[in-house]
């Protein structure tokens, strides 16, 4: 199988499967890398942005993988088409990225008595639950930190010629890892609605042990407000004449 739909449920499925194998890793029990600390997470977000672009593009994929990313560039090249099959491939990809993490780690979902790690695993949870402070925070890291900086991998400016082939999606690993480090300390940075909304949907229907509800009063906040900050960090890369 190969194509742009097809590129971005799998490209996105590889994507939460590193990512959120790196925060069930360091945070479930008896795992080889618990305690591993926010750093570990970090790197291993971000390396699980560049693998999943790396999977989506070696199928015949565009590698977007966000619908952030998919609305944002909706926006710049004013065809809108995509929207729905691309979000909906990344949405499905990120919910089977989810069920993967779940079964490589199966014997450890019983050791880990804390319902709360179980949770953000799969999703995001907010250090200080304040949702219209938790909501500029993903608008910000978004627009600024995801599309307005992630844009300008491929401007003029950065290359008149362009990105040189297979450079560009280690420069947006090293962008999520900054955003990780420097924005995602609030809210966990989702930056992704996908990539949110796919694993919560699986920690709602898979059989984990122990574990809590799914949170679906904070649920629209990494959905809405990354959706709301690839809108505006549309506008921004077009105001500021980025690409």
């Amino acid at each position: 199988m190969h194509g742009p739909v097809f590129g971005e449920f799998l490209g996105t499925a590889v994507l939460v499967l590193f990512g959120d194998g790196v925060v069930a890793n360091v945070l479930l029990n008896k795992s080889k890398g618990e305690h591993g600390g926010w750093m570990v997470i970090a790197a291993g977000w971000s390396m699980a942005v560049l693998c999943g672009i790396l999977v989506s593009l070696g199928v015949g994929g565009v590698a977007q993988l966000n619908p952030a990313i998919t609305i944002t560039l909706a926006i710049i090249s004013g065809s809108y088409v995509t929207i729905l099959p691309y979000c909906a491939a990344q949405l499905a990809g990120a919910f089977a990225g989810a069920v993967l993490v779940w079964l490589v780690y199966l014997p450890h979902w019983p050791q880990t008595p804390d319902p709360e790690i179980k949770l953000v695993i799969f999703c995001t949870r907010p250090a200080i639950r304040n949702l219209p402070c938790n909501a500029l925070t993903e608008f910000l890291a978004t627009a600024i930190g995801l599309v307005l900086v992630g844009m300008a991998i491929g401007s003029k400016g950065l290359a008149a010629s362009g990105t040189p082939p297979g450079f560009a999606p280690f420069l947006w690993g090293a962008v999520v890892l900054a955003i990780g480090l420097s924005l995602g300390g609030p809210t966990g940075y989702a930056i992704n609605p996908a990539r949110d909304l796919g694993p919560r949907l699986a920690h709602q229907l898979l059989p984990i042990a122990c574990k809590r509800d799914s949170d679906w009063g904070y649920a629209w906040v990494p959905v809405l407000a990354p959706a709301l900050g690839g809108v505006a960090g549309a506008l921004l890369c077009k105001a500021f004449g980025v690409l």
